[in-house]
Order: C-alpha cells, then structure tokens, then sequence
C-alpha cells in the first residue's frame, strides 16, 4: 500500500492497542497541509521590491521573485463534544499576517509569527464554543489563497482582521440560520495593547443558493492616549444565480474615535463575478472602491480603487493554477516606484499593475 495509508494503518493499529476509544478519535484526526507559490511582476518595477502598502500583501508581496506565499502544515480533531485546530504557516504572507501585533512581554510578531489558528471547541446540539486564536468572522475572503475566488487579496480583506484572539459561542437556529458571540482582545491581535476587550457578532443565513452575513466589531483600539472605541460593521452577500455563475458584494463601514480631534471614517463596498467556463477551468472579476478618509488603516488619507480579473484552472482536486492581472489606483502617490539611480530616490505613483501566476497544492 502507499506510504501514507501504510502509516495512518499503523497508526491506527496502535492507537487501538492503547485505548478502546482510539478508533473512533483516529476517525476524527485530521492532518492537512499545503503550499501556495507565487511569481509576481509589477510594472512600476518598485525599487523596494513590494507590492501594496505597508502592512498589506498577505499575497504577492514581492515583485519579480518566484517564492512561497504561504505554506501550511496543521492538525484538528472534529469537536465530539470537545476538539482542538493547530495550523501554522511559513512564508511572505506570514510576515506580513502578524505585524501589527503589540511588542510587550511574552507577545509579539516574532512570538506569533508561524501561528494561523491554535484553538479549542466545544460542540453540544446547536451551540459550539471556540477559543483560543481563529479565523476573523470578518469579510468575504481568507488567507488561504485556495479558498478565495482570486489571487490577490482586496483592500477589504487586508484592512480587517484574518484571524481574532478569544472566546466564541455560535448557535444555530436551524440549517439555514445562525448567531455568533464573541469576546475578543482586538482587532486581529493575540497580544492585547490596552485595558479593555471587544465584542464581536454575526448573524448569518446560508441557503441553497444566497448566502449572507452582518458582522460587526465594538471595542477600544490602540494604547495609551490614543486608545479609544472602534466601531465597524460588515456585509457580505453570496449568491449562486446559475449552476456556472455566482456573484458577491461586499460592504464595510468604520468610525474610530480620536481624542482631541474629530473621528476617523472608512467605508468601502466590492463586487466579485465568477464563471465557470468549463469543471476546471472559471473566470473571476473583481471591483472595489475603499474610502479612508483620514488614513487610520491605510497610513494615508486616501481613497483606494482596484480591478483585478483572474483565471483559474483546477487540473486535479487538490491543486489551483490563478493567473491574474490587476490594476491599483490610489487618490495620493502611495505606491512605490522604480529607481532613478543618481537622479534621486525613486518617486512614489498613484497607481499600480501587477500580474501573478500562482499555484497552490493542498492535502
């Protein structure tokens, strides 16, 4: 037989020598595992070698290299009634994941960095609690390249948490409807940088063919003098008109308060379109317009727009090849630009265009 059946029989084997239990645990172990690779060219060829803004690009952050944007290796057992999720990762995508992170005692982006989920459930009837560290209830996409319909990821996804730190109760009504609690240390952080906690919701609806959820965030962000209450609010609708095409919009919504000076605002909406051409083969279109009117996410008060249009072919059941164009635009020069040698450093540009090709395998 092969290696790895060879293994999981031996395994298993073992595990019920041991204990009369082990089958049934064994049954609910899972290992998985990938890698997401990428080459990435931008035409304004940065002197800085990056892509996006800094603190984004948790995809094709580098330009002109063929590297790893994220590999993956974790186990989970299946909540009966109690289970557990480890992943970690290793790449550029994780560098740029937990940057934000608080530098305190025993925390920090070198503590967490190889971290995407270390978290505990409990599942009994409808309810099911989770905590520990766990991906954001947050927006349309995920940091796993395999799961989203492109490549790159909107500036929605990079400007909202992809993963929280705390306790979360989700109860389901039925099998359509359900309701999230959660008590949270911050917006994407696992350190906490300030005395107080937030709270998250959602209340969500997935259907046959629509499928959509209204999630909120509230709590005090940033430390010091400059802590003080976030308020955000997110939309996502998903609808799959025919057997070949879906489509999903997006909207987003944002109030920080700032002592002594009035508050920060943000809001953004985005809308994907997706065809499937053939089994393997689809077509993405995406459109987004981000507002930050004061540069409080974005380190520049600004207002993003991008366009990205993606191929996507699936050869087999656990491999994805993205082809990709995309086009940034931005109302301030934010983007890097190409070297100018004796002429001076390089001059920043308002606008960006990339192509990617990545591939991501999984197991």
């Amino acid at each position: 037989m092969p290696i790895p059946e060879a293994a999981s029989h031996l395994l298993r084997l073992l595990l019920t020598q041991a204990s009369p239990e082990a089958p049934s645990v064994l049954a609910r172990l899972q290992v998985e595992g990938g890698v997401d690779a990428y080459f990435g060219y931008n035409f304004n060829r940065p002197d800085s070698d990056v892509n996006f803004l800094p603190g984004t690009g948790t995809t094709a952050r580098r330009h002109d290299e063929i590297t790893v944007n994220l590999a993956s290796l974790g186990v989970s057992l299946a909540p009966e009634p109690v289970g557990f999720h480890v992943l970690l990762g290793f790449g550029t995508g994780m560098d740029v994941l937990h940057r934000a992170e608080p530098e305190e005692d025993a925390t920090g982006p070198d503590v967490w960095r190889y971290v995407q989920q270390a978290s505990l459930s409990f599942e009994q009837g409808p309810l099911t609690l989770e905590a520990g560290i766990y991906p954001s209830h947050i927006g349309l996409e995920s940091f796993q390249s395999q799961l989203n319909w492109t490549y790159t990821r909107s500036w929605m996804g990079e400007f909202s948490p992809y993963y929280q730190t705390g306790l979360k109760g989700t109860w389901r009504f039925d099998e359509r409807w359900s309701a999230q609690l959660q008590l949270l240390n911050g917006w994407q952080t696992i350190g906490d940088n300030n005395g107080g906690k937030a709270l998250g919701t959602q209340v969500a609806y997935a259907g046959d063919r629509l499928s959509a959820a209204f999630n909120t965030f509230v709590g005090n962000e940033g430390s010091g003098e400059m802590e003080a209450l976030r308020l955000f609010a997110d939309t996502v609708v998903t609808l799959k008109a025919t057997d070949a095409v879906s489509a999903a919009a997006t909207a987003d919504v944002g109030r920080q308060a700032r002592p002594g000076t009035s508050a920060a605002l943000w809001y953004a909406a985005g809308a994907n379109v997706r065809v499937q051409l053939a089994p393997p083969v689809a077509v993405t279109a995406r459109a987004e317009v981000y507002r930050d009117r004061d540069g409080l996410l974005s380190g520049t008060a600004q207002t993003l727009a991008e366009g990205t249009l993606t191929l996507e072919v699936k050869p087999a059941d656990h491999l994805s090849l993205k082809a990709e164009a995309r086009h940034d635009h931005s109302t301030q020069n934010v983007f890097d630009g190409p070297a100018r040698g004796e002429q001076g450093p390089p001059l920043p540009r308002s606008t960006q265009t990339l192509v990617v090709v990545g591939a991501t395998a999984t197991f």
